[in-house]
């Protein structure tokens, strides 16, 4: 069934697949890969889901936000992050969101029995994104080393430690906006598999710890290659 949300999610796809074919044209790889990165982010949420046998109008809410997070990130590899100061701290909220918004469900199921907002909650929701948040703040210290030893273009741009902050803070932002705004989208889901939602939580912070660590060492490594 066609929906106002299909709708909004094919405009989105093609304005990416617009920013792919800009990147192609102007050669830039970063804006390239970022693209093709950004379809394949709006596209593996919807197959999961699908894969849950989640309802339709669940798959197309969660499609929408991934698609809207991917546009305007593409957009500002196109030169918005540069041209527009708050363009960044948007897509950081947004995205951010969207990983809150998977990460506040599980907590949930997993430690609250009445499935309320909780301290233990808030904390994991929030812990977590921030968590995900550092990890791709030092990925881009690592796109910004690899450029630099090679003499490329870096696929990610890092723009200085206040810009690091305040893309902390925004990640906050859309974690805490998600907790206040209870988004539940993925409760539904998650509550069909509860001896799921602990494991996946630790793995999570695991997995995070682990990408901390191994990309904090590897910009140390290429910084003493220089």
């Amino acid at each position: 069934m066609f929906t106002f949300e299909a709708l909004v999610v094919a405009l989105l796809v093609a304005g990416i697949v617009a920013a792919l074919v800009e990147g192609i044209r102007r050669e830039s790889g970063a804006v390239v890969v970022n693209a093709v990165a950004a379809l394949g982010i709006t596209a593996v949420p919807s197959a999961v889901l699908l894969s849950l046998e989640a309802g339709p109008a669940l798959v197309w809410d969660i499609t929408l936000w991934a698609a809207a997070a991917s546009f305007l990130h593409s957009l500002g590899m196109l030169g918005l992050y540069e041209s527009v100061d708050w363009w960044d701290h948007l897509t950081h909220t947004l995205s951010a969101g969207v990983l809150a918004a998977a990460f506040y469900p599980m907590s949930l199921v997993a430690w609250s029995d009445t499935a309320e907002l909780t301290l233990a909650v808030a904390g994991a929701t929030v812990g977590l994104t921030l968590a995900a948040g550092i990890a791709w703040e030092i990925l881009e210290l690592v796109a910004r080393e690899l450029g630099k030893r090679y003499d490329i273009e870096p696929i990610l741009v890092h723009y200085g430690r206040r810009d690091t902050a305040l893309d902390l803070v925004f990640d906050v932002v859309g974690a805490v906006l998600v907790l206040a705004l209870d988004v539940r989208l993925f409760l539904p889901v998650v509550e069909q598999y509860p001896e799921m939602a602990g494991a996946l939580l630790t793995g999570s912070a695991v997995g995070c710890a682990i990408g901390i660590v191994a990309l904090t060492v590897a910009v140390l490594v290429l910084r003493r290659l220089d």
